[in-house]
This record gives structure tokens, sequence and C-alpha cells, in this order.
């Protein structure tokens, strides 16, 4: 049940999500041409619920700023959520 309803989210948002590489900072996804995106990863606070239902609540996920792929942290990675806390 829960595969079949991941299933149709992914079909209605149509996004692609990938897993960042150790100390990830660009994307590295090519076009149809073969040309590197290269944009900056950013923490994507504010997502929509449709993305939310694909991660889980208060992920930690980063969108490329062009091509607007999502990507899940580096498992291997600390998280960077409250590292500045003193």
């Amino acid at each position: 049940m829960a595969e079949e309803n991941r299933e149709v989210v992914e079909e209605k948002t149509a996004l692609k999500i990938k897993v960042r590489k150790p100390k990830q900072r660009a994307c590295d996804e090519r076009n149809e041409k073969g040309k590197l995106c290269a944009g900056h990863l950013k923490r994507w606070y504010d997502y929509p619920v449709e993305v939310e239902a694909l991660v889980g609540k208060g992920a930690e996920i980063y969108r490329c700023e062009f091509c607007k792929i999502v990507f899940r942290p580096d498992p291997k990675q600390l998280p960077n959520s409250y590292t500045l806390r003193y």
C-alpha cells in the first residue's frame, strides 16, 4: 500500500531524489546533451506536502538551484541540523 502511494506521488510531482556523495556541494546531474548542471545544493526547508510524503516530515534535504533535483544527505555524514547551538 505504501509503495503504491509513493509511486503515485512520484508520478504526480515528477521529482527525482538522489543521495549526496560525501562532502558534495554541487549538483552532478547531466542533461540530455551531457552537460553537467553544477548548481549549488541549497538546504530546502519549506518543501511542499507532496515532497514531505516522499522524504518524511522534518527531513534534512537539499535541492539544486538550477535543475531542482532533490538530494538526501549522505548517510555517513553527520547531519547539519543544530550544529550551531550554544
